[in-house]
């Protein structure tokens, strides 16, 4: 099992940037792929990165390409994502999900059984 805890999140001006943390628990934590999804309101939960067990396969959604960068750290059981160059449509709620695998990291939600709580992010015009 993976317990995820959400950070980070807040109120920034269009072109900042925001730093989320994705703090997990768990054994499983460091053989598990890690995805960032968001939900603005009255949409669906949508992939926006993700990163495999060691690091070395990223994927990113396109509109996210080149702003977003996901990393890891297994050594602190941290997964990051830095967002650079925030517009108002990226505005939602960041969640970070978790799968035990070795494989590639999934980019759908129904992949993914280990949810944080989420971490608000909201970019003003």
């Amino acid at each position: 099992q993976v317990l995820l805890v959400e950070s980070g999140g807040g109120l920034v001006q269009a072109g900042d940037s925001l730093r989320l943390s994705c703090a997990a628990s768990g054994r499983s934590f460091s053989s598990s792929a890690i995805g960032w999804f968001r939900q603005a309101p009255g949409k669906e939960r949508d992939f926006v990165a993700a990163i495999n067990w060691a690091g070395g396969q990223k994927y990113y959604v396109d509109s996210v390409k080149g702003r977003f960068t996901i990393s890891r750290d297994n050594a602190k059981n941290t997964v990051s994502l830095q967002m650079n160059s925030l517009k108002p449509e990226d505005t939602a709620i960041y969640y970070c999900a978790a799968e035990p695998t070795y494989g590639s990291p999934p980019r759908t939600s129904a992949a993914y059984d280990y949810w944080g709580q989420g971490t608000q992010v909201t970019v003003s015009s």
